[in-house]
Protein backbone atom coordinates (compact mmCIF):
# COMPACT_ATOMS: atom_id res chain seq x y z
CA UNK A 1 0.00 0.00 0.00
CA UNK A 2 1.58 3.42 -0.59
CA UNK A 3 1.76 5.91 2.01
CA UNK A 4 -0.49 8.92 1.99
CA UNK A 5 1.64 12.06 1.93
CA UNK A 6 0.45 14.32 4.20
CA UNK A 7 1.45 17.85 5.23
CA UNK A 8 0.73 19.49 8.62
CA UNK A 9 0.16 23.02 9.75
CA UNK A 10 -0.24 24.11 13.25
CA UNK A 11 1.60 27.16 15.23
CA UNK A 12 1.99 24.86 18.53
CA UNK A 13 4.61 22.68 18.32
CA UNK A 14 3.28 20.14 20.66
CA UNK A 15 0.20 19.31 18.65
CA UNK A 16 2.22 19.06 15.49
CA UNK A 17 4.14 16.52 17.37
CA UNK A 18 0.62 14.76 18.58
CA UNK A 19 -0.64 14.64 15.11
CA UNK A 20 2.62 13.01 14.39
CA UNK A 21 2.74 10.50 16.94
CA UNK A 22 -1.16 9.63 15.96
CA UNK A 23 -0.01 9.12 12.52
CA UNK A 24 2.24 6.54 13.51
CA UNK A 25 -0.82 4.92 15.57
CA UNK A 26 -2.62 4.22 12.52
CA UNK A 27 0.66 3.18 10.28
CA UNK A 28 -0.94 -0.59 10.15
CA UNK A 29 -4.14 0.21 8.84
CA UNK A 30 -3.43 3.54 6.75
CA UNK A 31 0.36 3.59 5.55
CA UNK A 32 1.53 7.88 5.91
CA UNK A 33 4.25 10.17 5.41
CA UNK A 34 4.49 13.36 6.82
CA UNK A 35 6.37 15.18 3.63
CA UNK A 36 6.20 19.02 5.66
CA UNK A 37 5.12 21.11 8.34
CA UNK A 38 4.62 24.69 9.24
CA UNK A 39 4.20 26.94 12.28
CA UNK A 40 2.09 29.68 10.46
CA UNK A 41 -0.34 29.90 7.56
CA UNK A 42 2.39 32.05 5.66
CA UNK A 43 4.70 29.35 6.18
CA UNK A 44 2.55 26.06 4.90
CA UNK A 45 1.86 28.75 1.62
CA UNK A 46 5.67 28.63 1.08
CA UNK A 47 6.43 25.05 1.75
CA UNK A 48 3.56 23.13 0.67
CA UNK A 49 3.50 23.63 -3.17
CA UNK A 50 6.54 21.83 -3.79
CA UNK A 51 6.07 18.89 -1.22
CA UNK A 52 3.47 16.93 -3.35
CA UNK A 53 1.08 16.83 -0.29
CA UNK A 54 -2.57 14.98 -0.58
CA UNK A 55 -3.53 15.67 2.43
CA UNK A 56 -3.40 19.06 4.92
CA UNK A 57 -3.92 18.64 8.55
CA UNK A 58 -4.71 22.34 8.95
CA UNK A 59 -5.72 24.27 11.95
CA UNK A 60 -8.26 26.89 11.47
CA UNK A 61 -6.64 29.51 14.15
CA UNK A 62 -3.05 30.34 13.61
CA UNK A 63 -1.50 33.87 13.65
CA UNK A 64 -1.34 35.61 10.86
CA UNK A 65 -3.06 34.00 8.62
CA UNK A 66 -6.11 31.75 9.75
CA UNK A 67 -6.73 28.28 8.17
CA UNK A 68 -9.62 29.07 5.92
CA UNK A 69 -8.04 31.92 4.04
CA UNK A 70 -4.53 29.08 3.62
CA UNK A 71 -6.85 27.14 2.19
CA UNK A 72 -8.62 29.51 -0.35
CA UNK A 73 -4.96 30.19 -1.55
CA UNK A 74 -4.36 26.49 -2.04
CA UNK A 75 -7.62 26.50 -3.92
CA UNK A 76 -5.30 27.86 -6.58
CA UNK A 77 -3.12 25.18 -7.07
CA UNK A 78 -3.47 23.22 -10.26
CA UNK A 79 -3.65 19.93 -7.76
CA UNK A 80 -4.79 21.00 -4.46
CA UNK A 81 -4.38 18.70 -1.42
CA UNK A 82 -7.16 17.84 0.36
CA UNK A 83 -7.85 19.64 3.59
CA UNK A 84 -8.90 18.58 6.91
CA UNK A 85 -9.01 21.30 9.27
CA UNK A 86 -8.45 20.94 13.44
CA UNK A 87 -10.46 23.23 15.18
CA UNK A 88 -10.84 23.70 19.06
CA UNK A 89 -14.81 23.12 19.77
CA UNK A 90 -15.91 26.31 18.15
CA UNK A 91 -19.59 26.16 17.29
CA UNK A 92 -19.79 28.48 14.88
CA UNK A 93 -16.81 27.32 13.01
CA UNK A 94 -18.30 23.39 13.48
CA UNK A 95 -21.07 24.81 11.73
CA UNK A 96 -19.82 26.60 8.92
CA UNK A 97 -17.67 23.73 8.43
CA UNK A 98 -21.28 21.32 8.04
CA UNK A 99 -22.93 23.62 6.21
CA UNK A 100 -20.06 23.78 3.51
CA UNK A 101 -18.83 19.86 3.65
CA UNK A 102 -16.06 20.74 4.63
CA UNK A 103 -13.99 17.86 7.09
CA UNK A 104 -12.87 18.55 10.36
CA UNK A 105 -11.77 17.16 13.60
CA UNK A 106 -11.68 18.21 17.27
CA UNK A 107 -9.55 19.05 19.47
CA UNK A 108 -8.44 16.83 21.31
CA UNK A 109 -8.03 14.50 17.94
CA UNK A 110 -7.92 10.93 18.39
CA UNK A 111 -6.54 8.48 16.21
CA UNK A 112 -9.43 6.11 14.78
CA UNK A 113 -11.40 10.01 13.81
CA UNK A 114 -8.28 10.68 12.37
CA UNK A 115 -8.04 7.53 10.17
CA UNK A 116 -11.40 8.21 9.45
CA UNK A 117 -10.86 12.05 8.22
CA UNK A 118 -7.81 11.33 6.29
CA UNK A 119 -9.51 8.32 4.27
CA UNK A 120 -12.23 10.79 3.82
CA UNK A 121 -10.42 13.43 2.58
CA UNK A 122 -8.00 11.52 0.31
CA UNK A 123 -11.03 9.89 -1.30
CA UNK A 124 -12.98 13.60 -1.94
CA UNK A 125 -9.84 15.84 -3.13
CA UNK A 126 -9.22 19.34 -2.61
CA UNK A 127 -12.39 21.85 -1.18
CA UNK A 128 -14.52 23.68 -3.69
CA UNK A 129 -13.22 27.40 -3.24
CA UNK A 130 -16.79 28.28 -3.09
CA UNK A 131 -17.22 26.33 -0.12
CA UNK A 132 -14.47 27.42 1.07
CA UNK A 133 -15.55 31.21 0.81
CA UNK A 134 -18.90 30.72 2.40
CA UNK A 135 -17.65 29.29 5.52
CA UNK A 136 -14.91 32.19 5.64
CA UNK A 137 -16.02 35.09 8.76
CA UNK A 138 -14.59 37.61 6.62
CA UNK A 139 -12.66 39.12 3.69
CA UNK A 140 -8.95 37.75 3.53
CA UNK A 141 -6.18 39.83 3.83
CA UNK A 142 -4.35 38.49 0.86
CA UNK A 143 -4.90 37.88 -3.17
CA UNK A 144 -2.90 35.31 -4.64
CA UNK A 145 -1.20 34.42 -8.08
CA UNK A 146 0.20 30.85 -8.45
CA UNK A 147 3.28 31.30 -10.42
CA UNK A 148 4.93 27.81 -11.63
CA UNK A 149 3.36 26.00 -8.46
CA UNK A 150 4.02 28.64 -6.02
CA UNK A 151 2.19 30.78 -4.39
CA UNK A 152 2.82 34.79 -4.33
CA UNK A 153 0.69 36.31 -2.05
CA UNK A 154 -0.22 40.28 -2.44
CA UNK A 155 -1.51 42.14 0.73
CA UNK A 156 -5.08 43.47 -0.63
CA UNK A 157 -3.99 47.00 1.41
CA UNK A 158 -1.77 47.44 -1.47
CA UNK A 159 -3.73 46.80 -4.35
CA UNK A 160 -4.81 50.15 -6.00
CA UNK A 161 -7.38 49.01 -8.46
CA UNK A 162 -8.83 45.45 -9.77
CA UNK A 163 -10.00 45.63 -13.84
CA UNK A 164 -11.80 42.67 -15.09
CA UNK A 165 -10.56 42.13 -18.70
CA UNK A 166 -12.03 39.10 -20.49
CA UNK A 167 -11.69 36.04 -18.26
CA UNK A 168 -8.88 37.70 -16.18
CA UNK A 169 -8.96 40.47 -13.35
CA UNK A 170 -5.55 42.61 -13.48
CA UNK A 171 -4.89 43.28 -9.68
CA UNK A 172 -2.73 46.88 -9.60
CA UNK A 173 -0.50 47.60 -6.96
CA UNK A 174 1.71 50.59 -6.80
CA UNK A 175 4.89 47.92 -8.16
CA UNK A 176 3.18 46.04 -10.73
CA UNK A 177 0.18 43.57 -11.64
CA UNK A 178 -0.86 40.07 -11.86
CA UNK A 179 -3.56 38.52 -13.35
CA UNK A 180 -6.12 36.44 -11.25
CA UNK A 181 -8.96 34.00 -12.06
CA UNK A 182 -12.30 35.41 -9.37
CA UNK A 183 -15.38 36.80 -10.82
CA UNK A 184 -14.97 40.93 -9.91
CA UNK A 185 -18.43 40.67 -9.05
CA UNK A 186 -17.64 38.37 -5.80
CA UNK A 187 -14.20 40.21 -5.40
CA UNK A 188 -16.59 43.37 -5.19
CA UNK A 189 -18.68 41.26 -2.63
CA UNK A 190 -16.01 39.97 -0.46
CA UNK A 191 -13.92 43.84 -0.28
CA UNK A 192 -17.41 46.32 -0.05
CA UNK A 193 -15.61 48.16 2.42
CA UNK A 194 -12.09 48.44 1.21
CA UNK A 195 -13.39 49.11 -2.39
CA UNK A 196 -16.19 51.05 -5.10
CA UNK A 197 -16.96 49.82 -8.43
CA UNK A 198 -15.93 53.26 -10.53
CA UNK A 199 -16.96 51.05 -14.29
CA UNK A 200 -18.49 47.82 -14.73
CA UNK A 201 -15.23 46.56 -15.29
CA UNK A 202 -13.32 48.22 -12.40
CA UNK A 203 -12.98 48.02 -8.67
CA UNK A 204 -10.48 51.07 -6.66
CA UNK A 205 -9.46 51.07 -3.37
CA UNK A 206 -11.20 53.45 -1.77
CA UNK A 207 -8.11 54.67 0.49
CA UNK A 208 -5.91 55.80 -2.77
CA UNK A 209 -8.83 58.09 -4.45
CA UNK A 210 -7.21 61.05 -4.59
CA UNK A 211 -9.15 63.26 -6.61
CA UNK A 212 -10.64 63.40 -10.01
CA UNK A 213 -9.95 64.89 -13.78
CA UNK A 214 -11.94 66.25 -16.25
CA UNK A 215 -12.04 64.28 -19.39
CA UNK A 216 -13.08 64.35 -23.72
CA UNK A 217 -12.37 62.68 -25.96
CA UNK A 218 -13.12 64.11 -29.35
CA UNK A 219 -16.93 63.88 -30.05
CA UNK A 220 -17.64 62.23 -26.83
CA UNK A 221 -19.08 64.44 -23.85
CA UNK A 222 -16.91 65.30 -20.94
CA UNK A 223 -16.81 62.55 -18.31
CA UNK A 224 -14.77 61.77 -14.84
CA UNK A 225 -11.33 60.22 -14.57
CA UNK A 226 -10.26 58.84 -11.17
CA UNK A 227 -7.06 59.89 -10.10
CA UNK A 228 -5.22 56.88 -8.24
CA UNK A 229 -2.26 57.39 -5.49
CA UNK A 230 0.98 55.52 -6.97
CA UNK A 231 -0.18 55.07 -10.52
CA UNK A 232 0.52 57.49 -13.23
CA UNK A 233 -3.02 55.79 -15.15
CA UNK A 234 -6.62 57.06 -14.64
CA UNK A 235 -9.53 55.33 -15.06
CA UNK A 236 -12.91 56.59 -16.00
CA UNK A 237 -15.56 56.81 -14.16
CA UNK A 238 -19.50 55.86 -15.49
CA UNK A 239 -22.32 57.87 -15.07
CA UNK A 240 -24.06 55.27 -12.84
CA UNK A 241 -21.02 55.14 -10.55
CA UNK A 242 -20.22 58.88 -10.39
CA UNK A 243 -22.32 59.62 -7.71
CA UNK A 244 -20.95 56.87 -5.35
CA UNK A 245 -17.26 57.82 -6.61
CA UNK A 246 -17.72 61.32 -6.14
CA UNK A 247 -18.34 61.27 -2.26
CA UNK A 248 -15.39 59.64 -1.53
CA UNK A 249 -13.48 62.90 -2.24
CA UNK A 250 -14.72 65.52 -0.17
CA UNK A 251 -15.12 69.20 -1.39
CA UNK A 252 -14.08 68.81 -4.71
CA UNK A 253 -15.80 71.45 -6.73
Amino acid sequence: MSRLKVFIADDEQPARERLKELLSDIAADLPTEVVGEAANGLEALERLPSGGAQVLLLDIQMPGMGGLEVARHLAGLPVGPAVVFITAHDRHAVEAFELNALDYLLKPVRAGRLEGALRKAAAGGAPQPQRLAQAAKGPREYLSVVERNRIVLVPVREIVYLRAELKYVTLRTRGGEHLIEEPLVALETEFAEQFVRVHRNCLVARAAVRGFERAAEDGEEPHWNVVLEGVAERLPVSRRQWAAVRALVKDHP
